[in-house]
């Protein structure tokens, strides 16, 4: 059986406050994005396997899918041994939550196959131990995120009309030194509020919290940004911790895409 993980984008990202538990609060809207890894799951009669190809995933011991996997067969013993096919194309510490959909699709994917029978309620709490974005590729729908990123709502918000170019320098950017410079605040507009505006406007209004600090240490990733602004963006933001940008276009506009050999450049079309 196959099935096909998508990544997201986040439209505003805020650190509003950290934690007791030393986690953040945070508020962002996470947006859905046809852009695919490809996930195969078989029965095995041998032992358990994991094949990555394409982009390579890291360790394996670390892989989300297997991960999903381990935490049902806790559960339910008579879960058979399996065999995964990982081809990944969406890139990896990026900011676009591809291995956090991997993860959360192996979960949807073993509860149809093997017809397990488990509500979503359950699925989802599964897929918060994978991690904190991991339960939004369950909804798979616009979402404002809150708490940790679990706390989801669906919002009405559509970008069709447009497209959306993402460029990926392939530059690592460590998510926890991040948070551990990171002052939380209130903006002054929540971001609900800024996404019922016209897209023209959200330059003026809708940020990333990280994009300061990541700019600061990266001076590449601002100029990705600025160079999409120029080609014509009406929006363009770092996506989650980064390094991925994103510039959203109207569909008919040309788009002239940075010629940097180690950029992976992706424009994504079809727009819900």
């Amino acid at each position: 059986m196959v099935t096909f993980p998508n990544c997201k984008i986040n439209l505003g990202l805020n650190i509003l406050r950290k934690r007791e538990d030393n986690f953040h609060n945070i508020e962002t809207v996470f947006f859905p994005l046809p852009f695919y890894d490809v996930l195969e799951i078989v029965s095995s009669e041998n032992e358990t396997q994991f094949i990555n190809t394409g982009i390579s995933g890291g360790e394996i011991k670390n892989n989300l899918c297997l991960k999903a996997y381990e935490l049902l067969k806790k559960d339910f013993a008579h879960l058979p041994k399996i065999k995964m096919h990982l081809h990944k194309t969406i890139p990896v510490g990026a900011g676009l939550g591809g291995g956090s959909a991997d993860g959360a699709f192996t979960l949807s994917l073993l509860n149809k196959k093997y017809q397990l029978h488990i509500p979503l309620t359950q699925l989802t709490e599964y897929a918060l131990e994978l991690g904190s974005d991991c339960p939004f590729f369950l909804m798979n729908k616009p979402a404002i995120a809150k708490g940790r990123g679990e706390h989801l709502e669906e919002i009405d918000i559509s970008l069709s009309g447009y497209k959306i170019v993402i460029i990926h320098p392939r530059i690592h950017v460590s998510t926890k030194e991040l948070f551990q410079q990171i002052k939380p605040a209130i903006p002054a507009k929540r971001i609900k509020n800024i996404l019922q505006q016209p897209v023209e406007s959200w330059k003026n209004d809708l940020v990333n919290d990280f994009e300061k600090i990541v700019f600061k240490i990266y001076p590449q990733i601002k100029t990705i940004k600025n160079e999409l602004y120029q080609n014509g963006a009406l929006y363009a933001s770092m996506t989650g911790t980064g390094s991925t940008v994103f510039g959203i276009f109207r569909q008919n506009e040309q788009v002239h895409l940075p010629k940097q050999n180690n950029y992976t450049c992706k424009v994504v079309q079809n727009l819900a």
